[in-house]
């Protein structure tokens, strides 16, 4: 389904081997909180999506896992940006600004983090959407006004 997606909206899209729901789980474990559905079926049938100039539109499960991690406890961050215990990564724009589902309170949109301002501000409606509008633009500043 999400492979099929994908590649309506751009045939040149990079798809990875899948992952095994053991991997998902563990990376569930390790991030403490579940990962949001449409990404587990995403990921379970490609390993993270690259879209034009080869930019991680949906990173690899283990990056989403470092990266969030790193994000939620990284002191220096803590003193340069607001909080970012509400937010999940899971893909950027190959320039430093990156994409996350709000966890806290759940809900499926898609927020962008500006990484030169710290602002955080909606996207897209849920995953689908992220992809349709990302991979579709054909630029890595898709989301920008």
């Amino acid at each position: 389904m999400w492979r099929q997606s994908v590649r309506e909206v751009f045939p040149g899209a990079g798809l990875r081997e899948p992952v095994g729901t053991s991997e998902i789980v563990e990376a569930e474990r390790r991030l403490g909180r579940a990962l949001p559905a449409d990404l587990r079926l995403l990921l379970s049938e490609s390993d993270g999506v690259l879209g034009h100039t080869h930019v991680d539109t949906v990173w690899t499960l283990d990056r989403i896992v470092e990266q969030n991690l790193r994000f939620w406890s990284d002191e220096t961050f803590a003193q340069l940006y607001m909080s970012f215990d509400a937010l999940l990564f899971f893909g950027d724009n190959g320039g430093g600004d990156q994409f996350a589902f709000v966890r806290k309170p759940q809900r499926p949109d898609v927020f962008v983090w500006e990484h030169e301002s710290d602002s955080r501000r909606w996207v897209a409606n849920d995953l689908r959407d992220y992809l349709g509008r990302s991979l579709r633009a054909g630029g890595d500043d898709w989301y920008r006004l």
